[in-house]
């Protein structure tokens, strides 16, 4: 059982008046105000999360949300924050996808969320993946609700453990009232990426993607032009259908178009031709699944609170950005080096 409610009271009583220097006694008088006759422990909230047997004590959710976020400010304000708190985002694939999923849910960007990811975690996950040993074989989508829920339990949170499917898109999607907002697509599955954004388009969702490679951002605006070519029209008129009777080759062929294969790293670039033969799948590193999920939520955020960012292709490229100036320390170099330091 964890009950800190009377800290989280003092973080609330200190964050609605900045400029005021509490004592010991101030603090305990405005927690009785707070609190009226309701005795401290059955005031707020009490959280049970049963994957890990803890019973934590928090404030209601009004109080939760303000003081949870209260660091946020001014860069978000408090009305774009409750803003924020009324969208639904989905997420499709929450291997790189569960960066952005949790960093959204750290900002407090949209209250309700959709995660779709029919696999599960495994040991070669953990190189790129917040997660922990105790968590193999845990679903990818469940981990990052279970993460997501820890942040704030007051989150609506739904989970598509079968990943997207033709069963289950609709419900993902959501009908009249309950629309998606915003679509992150972070799936290796072509026939999903393409279905998704198909769909998206129809209803209007805007959609981001990150490739976790060179720090590539997608950004596909359909809010703001319902007949905007997928994929910025590198794929030309295919759908859904045509690329479900792909076979593999073909597939990879399709994803090296959708993502501009001589534009990749080079050794991304190198890694393709190795898939299947040196390689078991495409390398990802988890600074750059880390920046991915931080580009989306920016974006994500911006996006949602109304900023008219257009739909096209950016990359913030750390090689590039921060460039080495000359040719690797040989070893015996590097060692002289660090005896002087």
């Amino acid at each position: 059982m964890y009950d800190t409610i009377e800290d989280q009271l003092d973080e609330l009583i200190r964050s609605e008046d900045p400029a005021v220097s509490h004592t010991a006694d101030t603090l305990a008088a405005s927690r009785r105000r707070i609190c009226g006759e309701t005795a401290m422990w059955r005031w707020g909230t009490w959280v049970f999360y049963p994957w890990s047997g803890r019973l934590v004590h928090v404030l209601p959710r009004e109080e939760f949300q303000r003081v949870r976020t209260d660091r946020n400010r001014n860069k978000i304000d408090r009305a774009q924050q409750r803003a924020l708190r009324a969208r639904r985002v989905g997420v499709i694939g929450l291997s790189v996808g569960s960066s952005a999923a949790v960093t959204l849910a750290m900002e407090g960007v949209g209250g309700s969320f959709r995660l779709a990811d029919f696999d599960t975690v495994g040991l070669s996950n953990l190189n790129r993946l917040r997660a922990g040993v105790a968590d193999l074989g845990v679903s990818k989508a469940v981990l990052a609700a279970r993460q997501m829920f820890e942040i704030d339990p007051y989150l609506d949170i739904e989970v598509f453990t079968d990943g997207l499917t033709e069963e289950s898109i609709e419900s993902f999607f959501g009908g009249t009232g309950t629309t998606l907002d915003l679509l992150v697509e972070e799936c290796d599955t072509v026939w999903a990426k393409v279905v998704a954004r198909e769909y998206a388009r129809r209803r209007g969702i805007p959609v981001l993607m990150d490739t976790n490679d060179r720090g590539l951002l997608d950004v596909e605006r359909f809010d703001l032009e319902p007949h905007r070519p997928l994929f910025h029209g590198r794929t030309g008129e295919s759908t859904a259908s045509d690329v479900a009777t792909m076979d593999r080759g073909e597939q990879l062929s399709y994803l090296m178009t959708v993502v501009d294969e001589p534009r990749l790293s080079p050794a991304m670039r190198d890694a393709v031709g190795e898939i299947g033969r040196t390689l078991s799948s495409w390398p990802q590193l988890a600074s750059g699944v880390m920046l991915g999920g931080a580009l989306v939520a920016d974006t994500a955020r911006r996006i949602l609170l109304g900023e008219l960012i257009p739909s096209g292709r950016s990359y913030i490229d750390l090689d590039e950005l921060i460039p080495a100036v000359g040719p690797q320390l040989d070893a015996e170099l590097a060692l002289v080096m660090e005896a002087v330091r």
